[in-house]
C-alpha cells in the first residue's frame, strides 16, 4: 500500500493534458467586456435618417412624458431622472434601417440613400452608439446588402473617422455559414478603408428557427458565435420575424410568448461568458391615440420582464417608447441597489449577513450597479466602491 499522497507526476501529467482546452476556455469564454452598454436600440428607416433624428425623437418623447407622464405613476426620484434622460441622450444606440423598415426601392435608390446616410452621420453624430442594419447574407439579398455596407462605409468614413460605438446588425440568419461569411467580408472593408484590424463588430439577430436550432439538430446559436471570428458583439432577438416563423399567429406574437423564452434561453446559455451581449426585442403595441396608456403599460411590463430575466437591452421603434424605456430601466435600478450594494459590502468586507453570497454572485451583482451607473440610473454615491473597483469585482479580480 502507499502513502495515500499523489506524486507531482500526476499534477504535471493533468496540466498537461488539459493545457490545450484550457487556452480554448480561455479564449472562448473571456467574460463580460467591461465599459459602457446601451439599454436599448432604436431601429429607424434609412428613408426617415436625417441629421435632426435624434433631437426630434426627444422632442417628441419629451412631449408626450410632460402631458402625460402622470399616467405612469413613477416616484419623483424617477421621474426626475426620465426628464433628464430625453433632454440629454434621448436615444442611447441608433440603428439606420436599410432592411426590413426600409424595403426595396431600387438598386439606384439605396445605393444613394447608403451614401447618404454615412455622410449625414458623419456630420451629425449624437449617440454613444450607432450603426447600420443592412440586408441579410441569404442568396436573394446578399448582394445588396454588401453593396449598401460598403457605399454607407464610403460616405461616413470620407467626411469623418469611424464612430465610437459603431456597430453593424446582421439578420435573418438561416446557415451559420452566413456568419462566417459575414465576418471575412467586414475584414475585407477595413483592409479596402484602412480600418484597424478588428474595428468593425457585428450583432446577429436571431430571428429565424434555423439560427436557434441547426438542420442536424445542433444548437446554432452557439456555433454563430463561434462563427463570427472575434466579430460578434451581440446577439438581438427578433421578435415577430421569429414567432412568425414558427407559425405563430400575429395576435400572440410577443416577447413573452413560451417559444420567445424558449430562444432567448438558449440565446443565454450560449452566449454566457463569451463577451457577447444581449438584447431582447420590440413591441409593435405603440403608445399613440387613445392606446397611449394601455401601450404605456404593456412597454413598462416587458421591458421590466426582460430587466428581471438578464436581457438588459431591447428595442424601441416609436419616441412614445423612450419615456418607458428609461422609466422601467431606472425603477429597475433604483429599487434593487441598496440591497445589492450592501449585499457586494457585506462580501468584500467578509460580513456575516443573512445572505452567503459566493463569487459569482459578487459578480452579479458588481455588473447590476454598474450597468446603473452607466446608464444614468445611479449616481456614483449611490455605489458600494468606485466603478474601477467594481469593474474588478465583476471581472473577478479582487
Amino acid at each position: 500500500m502507499g502513502d495515500g499522497r499523489l506524486t507531482e507526476d500526476v499534477y504535471t501529467a493533468a496540466d498537461a493534458r488539459l493545457a490545450e482546452a484550457d487556452a480554448r476556455v480561455a479564449a472562448t469564454y473571456p467574460g463580460e467586456p467591461p465599459g459602457r452598454r446601451p439599454v436599448h436600440t432604436v431601429y429607424v428607416p434609412a428613408s426617415q435618417y436625417r441629421t435632426r433624428l435624434v433631437a426630434d425623437w426627444g422632442k417628441q418623447a419629451m412631449r408626450v412624458f410632460v402631458e402625460r407622464g402622470d399616467l405612469l405613476g413613477l416616484s419623483p426620484d424617477v421621474a426626475e431622472r426620465v426628464h433628464a434622460k430625453l433632454l440629454t441622450e434621448p436615444i442611447e444606440d441608433l440603428r439606420i434601417d436599410f432592411e426590413d423598415g426600409y424595403g426595396n426601392p431600387g438598386d439606384a435608390e439605396e445605393d444613394a440613400a447608403a451614401l447618404d446616410a454615412g455622410r449625414v452621420l458623419a456630420t451629425t453624430g449624437g449617440t454613444p452608439f450607432v450603426g447600420i442594419r443592412f440586408k441579410s447574407f441569404e442568396a436573394a439579398t446578399r448582394r445588396r446588402g454588401i453593396r449598401t455596407l460598403d457605399l454607407f462605409l464610403s460616405g461616413l468614413l470620407e467626411n469623418g473617422p469611424l464612430p465610437t460605438g459603431f456597430v453593424v446588425t446582421l439578420p435573418k440568419v438561416t446557415a451559420v455559414d452566413q456568419v462566417s461569411v459575414a465576418a471575412d467580408v467586414l475584414a475585407q472593408l477595413e483592409v479596402a478603408y484602412g480600418l484597424a484590424d478588428g474595428v468593425l463588430r457585428f450583432e446577429v439577430q436571431i430571428e429565424t428557427a434555423q439560427s436557434i436550432l441547426a438542420a442536424d439538430g445542433t444548437v446554432a446559436v452557439a456555433r454563430i458565435i463561434q462563427a463570427a471570428q472575434g466579430r460578434c458583439s451581440g446577439l438581438h432577438y427578433g421578435t415577430y420575424d421569429y414567432s412568425a416563423g414558427l407559425g405563430i399567429s400575429a395576435a400572440y406574437q410577443s416577447m413573452d410568448h413560451p417559444a420567445a423564452d424558449f430562444a432567448k434561453h438558449l440565446m443565454q446559455a450560449a452566449a454566457a461568458g463569451t463577451g457577447v451581449r444581449l438584447s431582447d426585442g420590440s413591441t409593435n403595441r405603440l403608445p399613440v391615440g387613445d392606446d397611449l396608456p394601455g401601450a404605456w403599460a404593456e412597454h413598462l411590463r416587458l421591458v421590466r420582464r426582460s430587466l428581471e430575466n438578464g436581457f438588459y437591452q431591447g428595442w424601441d421603434l416609436h419616441p412614445h417608447q423612450l419615456p418607458t424605456r428609461f422609466a422601467a430601466t431606472y425603477a429597475f435600478y433604483r429599487e434593487g441597489f441598496p440591497t445589492a450594494a450592501a449585499r457586494l459590502r457585506d462580501y468584500a468586507s467578509h460580513t456575516s449577513s443573512g445572505v452567503l453570497d459566493e463569487p459569482a454572485t459578487a459578480e452579479a451583482l458588481a455588473h447590476y450597479l454598474l450597468g446603473g451607473y452607466h446608464c444614468g440610473a445611479l449616481e456614483p454615491s449611490d455605489l458600494p466602491f468606485d466603478p474601477a473597483t467594481l469593474d474588478r469585482y465583476a471581472r473577478r479580480l479582487v
